[in-house]
């Protein structure tokens, strides 16, 4: 019988994967970081395997995160509490996004771009376009 990981261990290893991702390190760097595998890291992600108390602050050093960053926007299905009066399902569906490869690739390409200026510009083109596109994807006639 295969063992269901913990999903504390799933969730605090998704946040290492994206910590990881949105520095642009691979599970190679960051293995060597603290001395473990490749496939280490892979387990550690998936929540396959349980990280350790001085495993996680290790972590957090090398990631430049406080250690309680592996366990923010912990859904409550994971905490065994219920949503409280700001919680709703947009901050659900934002959090879900977040998480993404393409989001993650997204904001790290954004703040790749040295310029401010440039920066700023393309942050209001893409508002721009989220607007026009609206929920569907599809452009608006006369746009």
């Amino acid at each position: 019988m295969a063992k269901i990981p913990n999903p504390i261990d799933v969730h605090v290893g998704g946040r290492v994967r994206l910590r990881r991702t949105l520095l642009g390190m691979s599970q190679e760097k960051l293995g060597q970081a603290v001395s473990l595998t490749f496939q280490q890291i892979q387990k550690y992600e998936r929540g396959a395997n349980r990280i350790g108390s001085s495993r996680l602050y290790q972590f957090a050093q090398v990631l430049d995160v406080p250690v309680s960053f592996f366990f923010d926007d912990m859904p409550a299905s994971v905490t065994g509490r219920g949503p409280g009066l700001s919680e709703d399902s947009v901050e659900k569906f934002e959090q879900d996004q977040f998480v993404r490869r393409e989001t993650l690739e997204l904001v790290r390409a954004y703040y790749k771009i040295t310029d401010p200026l440039v920066r700023k510009r393309v942050f209001e083109l893409t508002k721009a376009i989220s607007g026009i596109a609206g929920v569907t994807g599809e452009v608006a006639e006369g746009q």
